[in-house]
Formats: structure tokens, C-alpha cells, sequence
């Protein structure tokens, strides 16, 4: 048997039992969609910029998934066709011959022939797309907008604005990746039906170990020295009074001291601090295991806590990594008045302006009903006060004025979800101990072992203090900074 007859042999049943309705509808919708997909990828490649993320969806997402249910309708239609003839006793022994001496028949097994591969095509390119497009940052961050809005905000003005989320999020290895797809399957359902957590809830539970992802950019090995750290505040006086910190951080790191500072005493050696925490968001930590550099392990037990062996049982047990002291690394949000001393000291708020400060934390903290009647009222708030009190400076300097009321406005905005119940404070920053407990979970003198020792809360162990509160530090001039 050559290969025209055993061509033919194999396409006769497949020929005969492809005229049925549901065969043809298949046939139909496979065409039809890889052309709509085809013509928007062509359309994706030369847009500007990124497509908008509903888009994404439809090209990516909802059209390959619509070209598959097309493809597995002309197998379904001739299995059932075939089932349908078997059971009526009409199935054929042997099926009408195709001539493949007809143009038309052969034109047609070309075609055929051609859309197979080219189906075969659309599915390897629209798999690789459709899951390069779900790791992408648009689709993590703007497809579930609601949802997702107060995380992808603040990860647009952190340090890690460049950075896709799915570096941190999942990282490298096959195995990660399957796991973040089973719990972003679990994540649609909670969206679809408004299942979900309000806020978001933090820390993620199943986030993979810091040592996995944040150090394949940041070398443990650089994690040392000192760090000079300058920080300004302003009074809620008149004349806006800058109020100066300076202090030294002990980094730390391995050197040839051995473990020293924050880093080396923390962090230098796999598994060198173990705790447990009985809350979810990891704020309160009642036992603490530090391993020294000799390998021995002593246990720290808080005594204002007073821990029962049933709370330790139950609470989680964590290996200490880089993501609980820098527990908002990217999605970061700030207390009112940290943000107004920083955008004053930017510039971006202007210290010249009388009782400024004062008046943004002020509209800041008023409770608004929408982000849009916070936006309107807070510019406005600020343009009447010094309209009012000030009507001189709001003649002459009307420019800053209002660019002090945009920049106000802008912090609300980019702090404040009421649809996600994200309010002032309600993440937690563990980078320190100002805003919130932070290094004090551990560091409060609290937590003693059974022979005395104590889990130090001496400042100078992480920082050495060179200028508190003042308004001209000596050591700014000293070191050539003022």
C-alpha cells in the first residue's frame, strides 16, 4: 500500500463522520478565533506602550481558551456521530472512498493539513504568551483592580517599581511556579464571588523563603559596614521647625570580627534565630532560639507575654529571614505624618508655607466617605486655610499653595482603599520601631532565657544616636553636610 492509498484510508472516517453539526461549529469557531487572535497579536506587537489589562485578557486568556473548546469539538462531533450510527446499526463497514484525484478533495486535505500545523502553532505561542502575560506586572496588578489596587500603588513608588512582582513572588523553579497557579486559581474564585480578605492579608502565608528570592539580587555577602542615616521631621509650628535625626546603623554582616551588627548577629548563618509567633501578622512573638557562633542554642521566653505551652504548640514556628524585619520591602504605605515630613524635605510640600505640616496631617486624618470626595475636599481644605488666615501668601505664592494641596491629596491617595479597608497603619512596617513595634517584638526586654540573659533593648546595639531632634546637628557640619 503506497502513500496515497494509505492516506486515504485514514481520512475516509474521518471525512464521512466529520459532517455533523457540532464538527462543523468546531471547524467554524477554531477558524474564526485564531484569525482574532492572530489579528491582535499583530495588534498587541505594534501598540505603544503596555495593553490595557482586559485586553490582555481577551487576547491572552479568553481567545486560546476559546480556540480550544473550538478544536475539541471536531473530535467530540465525530466520536458522537460515530456512537449515534454504531447504535442505530448504521455505521458503514467500509466508508464512501475520497478521490483524491479530485482537486477539490485534495485542496481540502491541504487545507486541512495546513490549518493543523498552523492550530498546533497558535497553541504553543498562545500558551507561552497566555502565561508570560499571567507573570506579568500588568496583569498582577491591574486585572483585579479593586483587589489588587492598594498593593500595586504602593509598589509603583517603592524601590522595587522595576522589579516583576513574580520575581519575589515565585522566583525560579518549575515547582513554585505550579503552586502560585493552584493559589492564583483559588484567588479568581475569591474575586468572582467577593470572597476575599479586605485588606489583603499580610504577611503572605506561602511566600517563598527570602534567601530563594530577595538574595538574587542582594548579596548576603555585602551586607555589612555602617550605614549614616539622616532624617528629617518638622514641628507643628508656624515656621514649620525642621527637627534633625542623625544616627549611625550597624549593618553589620560577616567580618572578620565574625557575625557582627544587625545583619551578622540576625542573619549571617542559616537558621540563627528561630522564633514563634502567635498571630497572624507576626506582631507578637513570645520565643524566641538564637544559635551563636559556637552552634549553641538559647531559648528566649518573653515574661510580660508569659506564653503557655499550648499558644507555642499552635504558633507559628519561623525561621527568621530577610522579609520579618523587611516585612514591606515594595508595598509599603506611610503614617500621615512620616509622609509629610518626607515630601517637606523633598521639596515637594513647601516648609515656607505657615502651619503646613500642622494643616496636611490635619486633612490627612479626617475620615472621607470616597478617595474622589478626599481628593476634592483635601486640596480645597488647604487652598481655604490659607485663603482665609494667610490671604497675602495665597495671592503671591498660589502656585505653591496649591501644589502643597495636590501633593497632600496625592499621599491620601496613595495611602488610603476604603472599598479594601486599607486605612492609616493597617499594614504594619517592622523596619524599625517608630511606626510600630517592629524590632521591639523581640528587643523589648521582655524576653529572658532560663540562666538570666536577656534579648538586649540597649540602643547602641543596632544604631549609635548623633543628633536627636536637633535644628542645626553639629555633625552634618562636621562631616561636611551643612
Amino acid at each position: 500500500m503506497n502513500l496515497r492509498e494509505r492516506i486515504r484510508e485514514r481520512t475516509q472516517p474521518i471525512y464521512f463522520l466529520g459532517q455533523n453539526p457540532i464538527t462543523l461549529t468546531g471547524a467554524v469557531v477554531t477558524t474564526s478565533t485564531a484569525l482574532t487572535t492572530i489579528a491582535f497579536w499583530f495588534y498587541d506587537i505594534f501598540l505603544p506602550g503596555p495593553p490595557h489589562p482586559y485586553i490582555g485578557l481577551l487576547v491572552f486568556l479568553i481567545l486560546p481558551g476559546i480556540f480550544v473548546l473550538g478544536l475539541l469539538l471536531i473530535p467530540l462531533g465525530i466520536w458522537l456521530r460515530r456512537r449515534s450510527l454504531r447504535e442505530s446499526g448504521e455505521l458503514p463497514a467500509v466508508f464512501p472512498a475520497i478521490d483524491l484525484a479530485l482537486p477539490v478533495v485534495r485542496r481540502t486535505l491541504e487545507y486541512v493539513t495546513a490549518a493543523t500545523v498552523l492550530n498546533l502553532l497558535i497553541i504553543a505561542t498562545a500558551s507561552y504568551r497566555g502565561v508570560a502575560y499571567m507573570d506579568s506586572t500588568t496583569f498582577c496588578g491591574k486585572t483585579c483592580h479593586t483587589v489588587m489596587d492598594p498593593e500595586y500603588t504602593a509598589y509603583q513608588n517603592s524601590p522595587h517599581a522595576h522589579v516583576d512582582c513574580v520575581a519575589c513572588h515565585i522566583g525560579p523553579g518549575a515547582g513554585w511556579f505550579v503552586r502560585s497557579k493552584l493559589s492564583g486559581l483559588r484567588q479568581v474564585f475569591a474575586v468572582t464571588f467577593h470572597t476575599y480578605s479586605r485588606p489583603v492579608p499580610s504577611p503572605v502565608k506561602y511566600l517563598r523563603p527570602a534567601r530563594e528570592t530577595c538574595e538574587q539580587c542582594h548579596w548576603p555577602q555585602r551586607f555589612t559596614g555602617d550605614k549614616f542615616l539622616v532624617n528629617t521631621s518638622y514641628k507643628d509650628d508656624e515656621k514649620n521647625t525642621p527637627q534633625t535625626d542623625v544616627l549611625l546603623l550597624k549593618v553589620g554582616g560577616r567580618t572578620w570580627q565574625g557575625s557582627v551588627g544587625i545583619h551578622g548577629r540576625h542573619l549571617a548563618d542559616m537558621a540563627r534565630i528561630r522564633y514563634i509567633s502567635t498571630d497572624p501578622e507576626r506582631q507578637t512573638i513570645p520565643a524566641v532560639y538564637y544559635t551563636d557562633d559556637k552552634g549553641k542554642t538559647t531559648e528566649f521566653i518573653s515574661t510580660d507575654a508569659k506564653p503557655t505551652k499550648e499558644q507555642l504548640d499552635k504558633g507559628e514556628h519561623r525561621v527568621m529571614d530577610c522579609v520579618d524585619c523587611h516585612n514591606r520591602p515594595t508595598h509599603a504605605f506611610d503614617l500621615p505624618d512620616n509622609a509629610v515630613d518626607k515630601a517637606m524635605s523633598l521639596g515637594r510640600i513647601s516648609p515656607e508655607l505657615p502651619y503646613i505640616r500642622k494643616k496636611a496631617v490635619e486633612v490627612l486624618k479626617v475620615e472621607y466617605p470616597a478617595r474622589d470626595v478626599a481628593e476634592h475636599r483635601i486640596k480645597e481644605e488647604i487652598n481655604n486655610f490659607y485663603r482665609t488666615n494667610y490671604p497675602q501668601i495665597y495671592e503671591t505664592r498660589r502656585t505653591v499653595v496649591e501644589q502643597a494641596g495636590d501633593e497632600v491629596a496625592r499621599i491620601y491617595l496613595r495611602n488610603i482603599f476604603p472599598d479594601m479597608r486599607v486605612t492609616w497603619g493597617v499594614h504594619p512596617n517592622n523596619l524599625g520601631h517608630n511606626d510600630s513595634p517592629g524590632c521591639f517584638r523581640c528587643h523589648d526586654g521582655s524576653h529572658t532565657s532560663a540562666d538570666g540573659q536577656i534579648i538586649t533593648n540597649d540602643c547602641s546595639a543596632c544604631h549609635s544616636l548623633l543628633a536627636v531632634q536637633e535644628e542645626n546637628p553639629k555633625v552634618l557640619t562636621d562631616v561636611g553636610m551643612k
